[in-house]
């Protein structure tokens, strides 16, 4: 077991978000497009699907792009807002239309739209492993979020292969995603639900 896993986590952030940060336009461009064709055979597309998205921040894929093909398959989407740093996060519903504020870490969030419960849920993540545990930004914001719905919704992890580590030694409260989607391809972990197995 590892001496000072906090520690470890703290410099692996670093050295992951430099390293992402750093991709070239051309490449960023190609390895999100093979991340959005990914997402689009993976996702269970029906009329009502709840999906929640993110804003990309610092480097990552952004979901927006295949937002207006997945509307118009009668996907309703979602982006999370930090409330406060103790309690999960909030998702309201989002289209491109949408009213936005700056919301914590300046990250938008739609102003006063209706609150709701993905079906289903693409996370952002600093570094993953094969077990399908994430390295985020250290806040635990979607393992607090996560662990408060019953039951839980499909998790898509979503990262760059670069950003792939041999373990993040995960801790009690860290909760593994169902599914990891890179630019290599898309990945069922260990703990995906046999109803969403391809």
């Amino acid at each position: 077991m590892m001496d000072n896993v906090p520690e470890w986590k703290k410099q692996q952030r670093q050295r992951l978000i430099r390293a992402r940060e750093t991709i070239s336009p051309d490449l960023h461009q190609r390895w999100s497009a093979a991340i959005s064709d990914g997402l689009t055979r993976l996702l269970p597309v029906s009329q009502g699907l709840t999906l929640g998205i993110y804003w990309p921040f610092r480097g990552e894929y952004d979901p927006r792009q295949i937002a207006e093909q997945l509307r118009h398959q009668g996907v309703v989407l979602a982006l999370p807002e930090v409330i406060d740093k103790n309690n999960p996060l909030c998702f309201r519903t989002w289209t491109p239309d949408t009213p936005m504020k700056n919301g914590a870490y300046d990250i938008p969030v739609p102003v006063d739209t209706h609150s709701v419960t993905p079906d289903a849920i693409c996370i952002p993540m600093v570094g993953f492993d094969r077990q399908g545990y994430r390295l985020g930004y250290g806040s635990g914001y979607f393992d607090r979020t996560l662990a408060n719905y019953h039951p839980l919704p499909l998790t898509i992890g979503i990262a760059f292969e670069i950003q792939r580590l041999d373990s993040v030694h995960p801790q009690p409260h860290d909760i593994a995603m169902h599914y990891i989607v890179t630019e290599a391809g898309i990945f069922q972990t260990p703990h995906a639900e046999p109803e969403f197995s391809q």
